[in-house]
């Protein structure tokens, strides 16, 4: 499964913060943008619950990350 996770950082912690996410397994693109949203990261897994378990645990565990929202991505 192939999900969009946009992240909101604090302000000061951002280059901490990425480095940990670009770390991260199951993370495949870390994209700095500007907007409501600091940064969309894509990301993959084996299934739901799986992406479940990276973006709570340890996406949303990593200090500087302040919010997120996940897209997952599907098909037409």
């Amino acid at each position: 499964m192939k999900a969009y996770v946009l992240l909101s950082l604090v302000p000061g912690l951002e280059e901490k913060a990425l480095s940990q996410v670009r770390a991260t397994p199951g993370v495949l693109e870390v994209n700095p943008v500007f907007g409501h949203w600091d940064t969309v990261l894509i990301i993959e897994a084996d299934s739901l619950d799986a992406l479940s378990r990276l973006v709570v645990r340890q996406i949303r565990g990593i200090q500087g990350v302040q919010a997120t929202e996940t897209l997952v991505a599907g098909e037409i």
